[in-house]
Protein backbone atom coordinates (compact mmCIF):
# COMPACT_ATOMS: atom_id res chain seq x y z
CA UNK A 1 0.00 0.00 0.00
CA UNK A 2 1.22 3.49 -0.90
CA UNK A 3 1.15 5.98 1.97
CA UNK A 4 1.52 9.67 1.07
CA UNK A 5 3.59 10.61 4.11
CA UNK A 6 6.96 9.48 5.33
CA UNK A 7 6.90 9.08 9.10
CA UNK A 8 9.54 9.12 11.82
CA UNK A 9 9.68 8.57 15.57
CA UNK A 10 11.98 7.71 18.42
CA UNK A 11 11.93 3.89 18.54
CA UNK A 12 14.12 3.47 21.62
CA UNK A 13 13.58 4.35 25.28
CA UNK A 14 13.02 7.79 26.71
CA UNK A 15 16.09 10.03 26.97
CA UNK A 16 18.62 10.43 28.34
CA UNK A 17 20.23 7.16 27.21
CA UNK A 18 23.50 5.97 25.75
CA UNK A 19 21.97 5.49 22.29
CA UNK A 20 18.74 6.68 20.70
CA UNK A 21 17.23 5.05 17.61
CA UNK A 22 15.07 7.16 15.30
CA UNK A 23 13.10 5.14 12.79
CA UNK A 24 11.96 6.56 9.44
CA UNK A 25 9.52 4.79 7.11
CA UNK A 26 8.10 5.83 3.76
CA UNK A 27 8.87 6.56 0.15
CA UNK A 28 11.15 9.49 1.02
CA UNK A 29 13.26 7.53 3.51
CA UNK A 30 16.20 7.13 1.13
CA UNK A 31 16.16 10.78 0.05
CA UNK A 32 16.05 11.91 3.67
CA UNK A 33 19.09 9.81 4.54
CA UNK A 34 21.08 11.10 1.56
CA UNK A 35 20.20 14.71 2.45
CA UNK A 36 21.21 14.22 6.09
CA UNK A 37 24.46 12.43 5.28
CA UNK A 38 25.43 14.20 2.05
CA UNK A 39 26.39 10.78 0.64
CA UNK A 40 24.83 8.04 -1.50
CA UNK A 41 22.75 5.39 0.22
CA UNK A 42 24.85 2.89 2.19
CA UNK A 43 24.86 -0.86 1.63
CA UNK A 44 21.43 -2.22 2.64
CA UNK A 45 21.10 -3.70 6.15
CA UNK A 46 24.68 -2.79 7.05
CA UNK A 47 25.46 -0.45 9.94
CA UNK A 48 27.40 2.50 8.49
CA UNK A 49 29.04 5.26 10.49
CA UNK A 50 27.53 8.52 9.35
CA UNK A 51 27.84 12.20 10.20
CA UNK A 52 24.37 13.74 10.12
CA UNK A 53 24.20 17.35 8.92
CA UNK A 54 21.47 19.99 8.93
CA UNK A 55 20.02 19.90 5.39
CA UNK A 56 19.08 23.61 5.45
CA UNK A 57 22.47 24.92 6.62
CA UNK A 58 23.63 25.93 3.15
CA UNK A 59 27.42 26.09 2.96
CA UNK A 60 27.77 25.96 6.73
CA UNK A 61 29.05 22.74 8.20
CA UNK A 62 26.47 22.24 10.96
CA UNK A 63 26.73 18.74 12.40
CA UNK A 64 23.67 17.31 14.13
CA UNK A 65 25.39 14.19 15.40
CA UNK A 66 27.93 11.51 14.56
CA UNK A 67 26.30 8.10 14.63
CA UNK A 68 25.23 5.09 12.60
CA UNK A 69 22.72 4.74 9.76
CA UNK A 70 21.08 1.52 8.58
CA UNK A 71 19.19 1.41 5.28
CA UNK A 72 16.37 -1.13 4.76
CA UNK A 73 14.96 -0.80 1.23
CA UNK A 74 11.37 -2.00 0.88
CA UNK A 75 9.74 -4.42 0.71
CA UNK A 76 12.40 -6.23 2.77
CA UNK A 77 11.77 -4.15 5.90
CA UNK A 78 9.57 -4.18 8.98
CA UNK A 79 6.87 -1.99 7.40
CA UNK A 80 7.35 -3.16 3.83
CA UNK A 81 8.36 0.40 2.91
CA UNK A 82 11.79 2.00 2.65
CA UNK A 83 13.00 2.21 6.24
CA UNK A 84 15.94 4.07 7.75
CA UNK A 85 17.29 3.79 11.27
CA UNK A 86 19.42 6.58 12.71
CA UNK A 87 21.45 5.54 15.75
CA UNK A 88 22.51 8.70 17.52
CA UNK A 89 23.58 9.81 20.99
CA UNK A 90 20.70 9.54 23.42
CA UNK A 91 20.65 13.03 24.90
CA UNK A 92 17.48 15.10 24.65
CA UNK A 93 19.18 17.87 22.70
CA UNK A 94 20.58 15.44 20.10
CA UNK A 95 17.20 13.77 19.62
CA UNK A 96 15.37 17.09 19.35
CA UNK A 97 17.91 18.43 16.84
CA UNK A 98 17.55 15.43 14.52
CA UNK A 99 13.75 15.39 14.93
CA UNK A 100 13.60 19.09 14.07
CA UNK A 101 15.67 18.49 10.94
CA UNK A 102 13.40 15.62 9.86
CA UNK A 103 10.27 17.73 10.38
CA UNK A 104 11.74 20.27 7.95
CA UNK A 105 11.39 17.87 5.02
CA UNK A 106 8.20 18.26 3.01
CA UNK A 107 5.92 15.24 3.36
CA UNK A 108 7.77 13.97 6.46
CA UNK A 109 6.02 14.01 9.83
CA UNK A 110 6.07 12.51 13.32
CA UNK A 111 4.41 9.09 13.48
CA UNK A 112 1.24 8.41 15.43
CA UNK A 113 1.20 5.65 18.08
CA UNK A 114 1.34 2.23 16.42
CA UNK A 115 1.65 3.67 12.91
CA UNK A 116 4.77 1.69 11.97
CA UNK A 117 3.10 -1.59 12.93
CA UNK A 118 -0.12 -0.59 11.21
CA UNK A 119 1.78 0.02 7.99
CA UNK A 120 3.41 -3.40 8.42
CA UNK A 121 -0.09 -4.91 8.68
CA UNK A 122 -1.44 -2.94 5.70
CA UNK A 123 1.53 -4.11 3.63
CA UNK A 124 1.03 -7.76 4.54
CA UNK A 125 4.12 -8.06 6.76
CA UNK A 126 2.06 -8.98 9.86
CA UNK A 127 -1.41 -10.29 10.59
CA UNK A 128 -3.43 -8.76 13.43
CA UNK A 129 -2.58 -11.45 15.99
CA UNK A 130 1.15 -10.90 15.37
CA UNK A 131 0.66 -7.13 15.58
CA UNK A 132 -1.09 -7.54 18.93
CA UNK A 133 1.68 -9.88 20.08
CA UNK A 134 4.26 -7.23 19.24
CA UNK A 135 2.47 -4.79 21.54
CA UNK A 136 2.41 -7.48 24.24
CA UNK A 137 6.13 -8.13 23.81
CA UNK A 138 6.90 -4.45 24.32
CA UNK A 139 4.78 -4.28 27.49
CA UNK A 140 5.67 -7.72 28.93
CA UNK A 141 6.89 -7.46 32.52
CA UNK A 142 7.31 -11.14 33.41
CA UNK A 143 8.89 -14.15 31.77
CA UNK A 144 5.56 -15.93 31.34
CA UNK A 145 4.08 -12.87 29.60
CA UNK A 146 7.12 -12.68 27.31
CA UNK A 147 6.86 -16.35 26.39
CA UNK A 148 3.15 -16.08 25.60
CA UNK A 149 3.65 -12.98 23.46
CA UNK A 150 6.60 -14.57 21.66
CA UNK A 151 4.58 -17.69 20.78
CA UNK A 152 1.78 -15.52 19.43
CA UNK A 153 4.25 -13.37 17.48
CA UNK A 154 5.68 -16.57 15.98
CA UNK A 155 2.24 -17.35 14.55
CA UNK A 156 0.81 -19.90 17.00
CA UNK A 157 -2.59 -18.18 17.12
CA UNK A 158 -2.60 -17.11 13.47
CA UNK A 159 -1.92 -20.67 12.31
CA UNK A 160 -4.80 -22.01 14.41
CA UNK A 161 -7.31 -19.39 13.29
CA UNK A 162 -6.24 -19.54 9.65
CA UNK A 163 -6.63 -23.32 9.76
CA UNK A 164 -10.19 -23.01 11.07
CA UNK A 165 -11.05 -20.39 8.47
CA UNK A 166 -9.67 -22.55 5.67
CA UNK A 167 -11.79 -25.47 6.91
CA UNK A 168 -14.87 -23.25 6.87
CA UNK A 169 -14.08 -21.91 3.40
CA UNK A 170 -13.61 -25.45 2.09
CA UNK A 171 -16.99 -26.52 3.51
CA UNK A 172 -18.57 -23.35 2.12
CA UNK A 173 -17.18 -24.08 -1.34
CA UNK A 174 -18.85 -27.50 -1.37
CA UNK A 175 -22.21 -26.13 -0.23
CA UNK A 176 -22.09 -23.29 -2.77
CA UNK A 177 -21.37 -25.83 -5.49
CA UNK A 178 -24.62 -27.58 -4.60
CA UNK A 179 -26.45 -24.24 -4.64
CA UNK A 180 -24.95 -22.90 -7.88
CA UNK A 181 -25.23 -26.14 -9.83
CA UNK A 182 -28.49 -27.50 -8.46
CA UNK A 183 -29.65 -28.47 -11.95
CA UNK A 184 -26.36 -30.07 -12.92
CA UNK A 185 -24.85 -33.48 -12.31
CA UNK A 186 -22.67 -33.15 -9.20
CA UNK A 187 -21.07 -35.87 -7.08
CA UNK A 188 -23.60 -37.29 -4.62
CA UNK A 189 -21.01 -37.48 -1.84
CA UNK A 190 -20.00 -33.81 -2.10
CA UNK A 191 -21.60 -32.95 1.27
CA UNK A 192 -20.93 -36.33 2.84
CA UNK A 193 -19.44 -35.97 6.29
CA UNK A 194 -20.20 -32.22 6.47
CA UNK A 195 -22.08 -32.60 9.76
CA UNK A 196 -19.14 -34.38 11.38
CA UNK A 197 -16.70 -31.74 10.13
CA UNK A 198 -18.85 -28.96 11.59
CA UNK A 199 -19.20 -30.78 14.92
CA UNK A 200 -15.44 -31.36 15.10
CA UNK A 201 -14.73 -27.70 14.37
CA UNK A 202 -17.28 -26.59 16.98
CA UNK A 203 -15.61 -28.82 19.56
CA UNK A 204 -12.19 -27.33 18.78
CA UNK A 205 -13.45 -23.75 19.04
CA UNK A 206 -15.41 -24.49 22.23
CA UNK A 207 -12.36 -26.03 23.93
CA UNK A 208 -10.30 -23.01 22.88
CA UNK A 209 -12.85 -20.62 24.41
CA UNK A 210 -13.42 -22.59 27.62
CA UNK A 211 -9.92 -21.96 28.95
CA UNK A 212 -10.72 -20.14 32.21
CA UNK A 213 -9.39 -16.96 30.53
CA UNK A 214 -5.84 -18.18 31.10
CA UNK A 215 -4.33 -16.23 28.20
CA UNK A 216 -6.12 -13.02 29.12
CA UNK A 217 -5.23 -13.47 32.79
CA UNK A 218 -1.57 -13.94 31.92
CA UNK A 219 -1.57 -10.94 29.59
CA UNK A 220 -3.50 -8.58 31.88
CA UNK A 221 -2.29 -9.89 35.22
CA UNK A 222 -3.89 -11.92 38.01
CA UNK A 223 -6.10 -9.64 40.13
CA UNK A 224 -6.01 -10.07 43.91
CA UNK A 225 -8.19 -7.96 46.25
CA UNK A 226 -7.19 -7.60 49.90
CA UNK A 227 -10.45 -7.24 51.84
CA UNK A 228 -11.39 -7.03 55.48
CA UNK A 229 -12.59 -4.83 58.31
CA UNK A 230 -10.71 -1.66 59.26
CA UNK A 231 -7.51 -2.03 61.27
CA UNK A 232 -6.94 -5.76 60.69
CA UNK A 233 -3.64 -5.03 58.93
CA UNK A 234 -4.55 -5.05 55.23
CA UNK A 235 -2.09 -2.27 54.37
CA UNK A 236 0.60 -3.88 56.52
CA UNK A 237 0.01 -7.12 54.63
CA UNK A 238 0.39 -5.29 51.31
CA UNK A 239 3.63 -3.66 52.44
CA UNK A 240 4.98 -6.99 53.70
CA UNK A 241 4.21 -8.70 50.39
CA UNK A 242 5.85 -5.80 48.53
CA UNK A 243 8.82 -5.72 50.92
CA UNK A 244 8.50 -1.92 50.95
CA UNK A 245 6.11 0.79 52.16
CA UNK A 246 3.38 1.08 49.55
CA UNK A 247 0.35 1.93 51.66
CA UNK A 248 0.01 4.19 54.72
CA UNK A 249 -0.17 2.17 57.92
CA UNK A 250 -1.87 3.70 60.97
CA UNK A 251 -3.64 2.54 64.12
CA UNK A 252 -6.48 4.85 63.12
CA UNK A 253 -9.26 2.84 61.52
CA UNK A 254 -10.27 3.81 57.99
CA UNK A 255 -6.86 5.10 56.88
CA UNK A 256 -7.20 3.52 53.42
CA UNK A 257 -9.89 5.48 51.53
CA UNK A 258 -9.15 4.38 47.96
CA UNK A 259 -7.81 1.28 46.23
CA UNK A 260 -4.00 1.06 46.43
CA UNK A 261 -2.48 -1.14 43.71
CA UNK A 262 0.79 -3.05 43.67
CA UNK A 263 2.18 -5.02 40.73
CA UNK A 264 4.28 -8.06 41.56
CA UNK A 265 6.18 -10.69 39.60
CA UNK A 266 5.46 -13.99 41.33
CA UNK A 267 7.41 -16.82 39.74
CA UNK A 268 7.19 -15.18 36.32
CA UNK A 269 3.45 -14.53 36.62
CA UNK A 270 2.08 -10.97 36.74
CA UNK A 271 0.00 -10.24 39.84
CA UNK A 272 -1.84 -7.07 40.81
CA UNK A 273 -2.53 -6.69 44.54
CA UNK A 274 -5.25 -4.20 45.49
CA UNK A 275 -5.46 -2.94 49.08
CA UNK A 276 -9.04 -1.81 49.66
CA UNK A 277 -10.85 0.30 52.22
CA UNK A 278 -11.98 -1.43 55.41
CA UNK A 279 -15.52 -2.80 55.19
CA UNK A 280 -17.79 -1.19 57.80
CA UNK A 281 -20.79 1.11 58.13
CA UNK A 282 -19.63 4.69 57.74
CA UNK A 283 -21.18 8.17 57.60
CA UNK A 284 -18.04 9.65 56.05
CA UNK A 285 -18.81 10.27 52.36
CA UNK A 286 -15.20 9.77 51.28
CA UNK A 287 -14.81 6.54 53.23
CA UNK A 288 -18.20 5.40 51.99
CA UNK A 289 -17.03 5.78 48.39
CA UNK A 290 -13.83 3.89 49.24
CA UNK A 291 -15.90 1.02 50.66
CA UNK A 292 -18.07 0.96 47.54
CA UNK A 293 -14.95 0.68 45.38
CA UNK A 294 -13.62 -2.06 47.66
CA UNK A 295 -16.79 -4.11 47.13
CA UNK A 296 -16.60 -3.68 43.37
CA UNK A 297 -12.93 -4.68 43.34
CA UNK A 298 -13.59 -7.73 45.50
CA UNK A 299 -16.38 -8.88 43.21
CA UNK A 300 -14.23 -8.66 40.07
CA UNK A 301 -10.98 -10.08 41.50
CA UNK A 302 -9.55 -13.45 40.48
CA UNK A 303 -8.61 -14.08 44.13
CA UNK A 304 -9.63 -12.50 47.42
CA UNK A 305 -7.37 -12.32 50.48
CA UNK A 306 -9.88 -12.03 53.33
CA UNK A 307 -7.91 -10.55 56.23
CA UNK A 308 -8.85 -11.09 59.89
CA UNK A 309 -7.24 -10.04 63.17
CA UNK A 310 -5.64 -13.17 64.65
CA UNK A 311 -5.74 -11.57 68.10
CA UNK A 312 -9.56 -11.60 68.12
CA UNK A 313 -9.98 -15.27 67.11
CA UNK A 314 -12.50 -16.90 66.99
CA UNK A 315 -14.57 -13.75 66.31
CA UNK A 316 -14.82 -13.20 62.54
CA UNK A 317 -16.09 -10.04 60.91
CA UNK A 318 -19.39 -11.08 59.24
CA UNK A 319 -19.10 -8.44 56.48
CA UNK A 320 -15.72 -9.92 55.47
CA UNK A 321 -17.03 -13.50 55.58
CA UNK A 322 -19.91 -12.48 53.29
CA UNK A 323 -17.37 -11.38 50.65
CA UNK A 324 -15.56 -14.73 50.61
CA UNK A 325 -17.14 -15.74 47.30
CA UNK A 326 -15.24 -17.47 44.52
CA UNK A 327 -11.57 -18.21 45.09
CA UNK A 328 -10.59 -16.92 48.53
CA UNK A 329 -7.76 -17.31 51.02
CA UNK A 330 -8.37 -16.35 54.65
CA UNK A 331 -5.38 -14.55 56.18
CA UNK A 332 -5.05 -14.11 59.94
CA UNK A 333 -2.70 -11.18 60.36
CA UNK A 334 -1.06 -10.13 63.64
CA UNK A 335 -0.21 -13.77 64.30
CA UNK A 336 2.42 -12.60 66.79
CA UNK A 337 -0.45 -11.42 69.03
CA UNK A 338 -2.54 -14.61 68.75
CA UNK A 339 -2.87 -17.10 71.56
CA UNK A 340 -2.59 -20.86 71.27
CA UNK A 341 -6.26 -21.30 70.36
CA UNK A 342 -5.56 -20.42 66.73
CA UNK A 343 -4.22 -23.84 65.76
CA UNK A 344 -3.76 -25.03 62.18
CA UNK A 345 -6.62 -27.52 62.44
CA UNK A 346 -9.04 -25.07 64.01
CA UNK A 347 -8.51 -22.27 61.54
CA UNK A 348 -8.72 -24.54 58.48
CA UNK A 349 -11.86 -26.34 59.56
CA UNK A 350 -13.79 -23.39 60.98
CA UNK A 351 -13.24 -20.73 58.29
CA UNK A 352 -16.25 -21.09 56.06
CA UNK A 353 -17.42 -18.65 53.45
CA UNK A 354 -20.84 -18.53 51.79
CA UNK A 355 -19.74 -21.30 49.40
CA UNK A 356 -17.92 -23.49 51.91
CA UNK A 357 -14.52 -23.82 53.65
CA UNK A 358 -11.55 -21.80 52.42
CA UNK A 359 -7.81 -22.28 53.05
CA UNK A 360 -6.41 -20.11 55.82
CA UNK A 361 -2.97 -18.91 56.92
CA UNK A 362 -1.67 -17.22 60.05
CA UNK A 363 0.93 -14.52 59.32
CA UNK A 364 2.60 -11.62 61.02
CA UNK A 365 3.35 -8.53 58.96
CA UNK A 366 5.55 -7.42 61.85
CA UNK A 367 7.81 -10.50 62.08
CA UNK A 368 7.33 -11.99 58.61
CA UNK A 369 6.25 -15.36 59.98
CA UNK A 370 3.92 -17.35 57.72
CA UNK A 371 4.56 -15.36 54.56
CA UNK A 372 6.42 -18.09 52.68
CA UNK A 373 3.43 -20.43 52.92
CA UNK A 374 1.01 -17.63 51.99
CA UNK A 375 3.07 -16.67 48.94
CA UNK A 376 3.17 -20.30 47.80
CA UNK A 377 -0.64 -20.43 48.02
CA UNK A 378 -0.97 -17.19 46.04
CA UNK A 379 1.43 -18.49 43.36
CA UNK A 380 -0.54 -21.71 43.13
CA UNK A 381 -3.81 -19.82 42.68
CA UNK A 382 -2.32 -17.46 40.07
CA UNK A 383 -0.81 -20.28 38.03
CA UNK A 384 -3.86 -22.55 38.17
CA UNK A 385 -4.81 -23.49 34.61
CA UNK A 386 -2.04 -21.37 33.09
CA UNK A 387 -0.26 -23.34 30.36
CA UNK A 388 3.18 -21.91 29.56
CA UNK A 389 4.36 -24.91 27.55
CA UNK A 390 6.00 -24.20 24.15
CA UNK A 391 2.99 -25.45 22.18
CA UNK A 392 0.27 -23.52 24.00
CA UNK A 393 -1.65 -20.82 22.17
CA UNK A 394 -4.46 -19.52 24.40
CA UNK A 395 -6.86 -16.67 23.76
CA UNK A 396 -5.24 -13.39 24.75
CA UNK A 397 -7.93 -10.79 23.98
CA UNK A 398 -11.65 -10.30 24.35
CA UNK A 399 -11.73 -9.36 20.65
CA UNK A 400 -10.73 -12.93 19.74
CA UNK A 401 -13.28 -14.42 22.14
CA UNK A 402 -16.12 -12.28 20.78
CA UNK A 403 -15.36 -13.27 17.19
CA UNK A 404 -15.16 -16.98 18.03
CA UNK A 405 -18.46 -16.85 19.96
CA UNK A 406 -20.02 -15.24 16.89
CA UNK A 407 -18.61 -18.05 14.72
CA UNK A 408 -20.02 -20.68 17.11
CA UNK A 409 -23.46 -19.05 17.01
CA UNK A 410 -23.43 -19.26 13.22
CA UNK A 411 -22.40 -22.92 13.34
CA UNK A 412 -25.09 -23.65 15.95
CA UNK A 413 -27.76 -22.34 13.58
CA UNK A 414 -26.71 -24.94 11.02
CA UNK A 415 -28.15 -27.68 13.23
CA UNK A 416 -31.67 -26.23 13.13
CA UNK A 417 -34.17 -28.00 10.80
CA UNK A 418 -34.59 -24.89 8.65
CA UNK A 419 -30.84 -24.80 7.87
CA UNK A 420 -30.62 -28.55 7.26
CA UNK A 421 -33.20 -28.30 4.50
CA UNK A 422 -31.79 -25.14 2.90
CA UNK A 423 -28.31 -25.19 1.30
CA UNK A 424 -28.59 -21.42 0.77
CA UNK A 425 -29.01 -20.73 4.51
CA UNK A 426 -26.33 -23.30 5.31
CA UNK A 427 -23.92 -21.49 3.01
CA UNK A 428 -24.72 -18.15 4.60
CA UNK A 429 -24.01 -19.43 8.11
CA UNK A 430 -20.71 -20.96 7.00
CA UNK A 431 -19.83 -17.66 5.35
CA UNK A 432 -20.62 -15.72 8.54
CA UNK A 433 -18.56 -18.14 10.63
CA UNK A 434 -15.59 -17.86 8.26
CA UNK A 435 -15.86 -14.07 8.28
CA UNK A 436 -15.93 -13.95 12.09
CA UNK A 437 -12.79 -16.10 12.39
CA UNK A 438 -11.11 -14.13 9.61
CA UNK A 439 -11.58 -10.89 11.50
CA UNK A 440 -9.23 -12.11 14.22
CA UNK A 441 -6.21 -12.26 11.93
CA UNK A 442 -7.38 -9.40 9.72
CA UNK A 443 -8.29 -11.50 6.70
CA UNK A 444 -11.66 -9.77 6.29
CA UNK A 445 -13.75 -6.97 7.78
CA UNK A 446 -11.12 -5.38 9.99
CA UNK A 447 -11.51 -1.64 9.49
CA UNK A 448 -13.70 -1.33 12.59
CA UNK A 449 -11.03 -2.81 14.88
CA UNK A 450 -7.82 -1.33 13.44
CA UNK A 451 -7.97 1.97 15.32
CA UNK A 452 -8.64 0.16 18.61
CA UNK A 453 -5.76 -2.29 18.17
CA UNK A 454 -3.04 0.10 17.07
CA UNK A 455 -3.97 2.82 19.55
CA UNK A 456 -2.49 0.53 22.24
CA UNK A 457 1.01 0.92 20.76
CA UNK A 458 3.61 3.43 21.84
CA UNK A 459 4.95 6.01 19.39
CA UNK A 460 7.83 4.51 17.42
CA UNK A 461 6.12 1.17 17.06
Amino acid sequence: MDFPDTIFALASGAPPAGIAVIRISGSQGGQVLMRLSGKPLPVPRMATRTRFMRPDAGDKDIVLDDGIAIWFPGPQSFTGEDVVELHIHGGRASIEAVASALSGFEGVRMAEPGEFTRRAFENGKLDLTRAEALADLVSAETEAQRQQAQRQFSGALADRYDGWRQDLVAMLAHVETVVDFADEEIPKDLLEGLDNKILRLKDQITQHIDDNRQGERLRDGFEIAIIGAPNVGKSSLLNALARRDVAIVSETAGTTRDVVELHLNLGGLPVTLADTAGIRDSLDKVEEEGIRRALVRAEGADLRLAVFDAATWPDLNPATVALMMGETIAVFNKGDLADGNLTANAKRSDIKGPLGPVPAFVVSALTGNGFDALLDAIKSAASKGIDVSPGSAPLTRMRHRTALVEALEALDRIETPMRADSPELLAEDLRLAARAVGRITGTVDVEDVLDLIFSEFCIGK
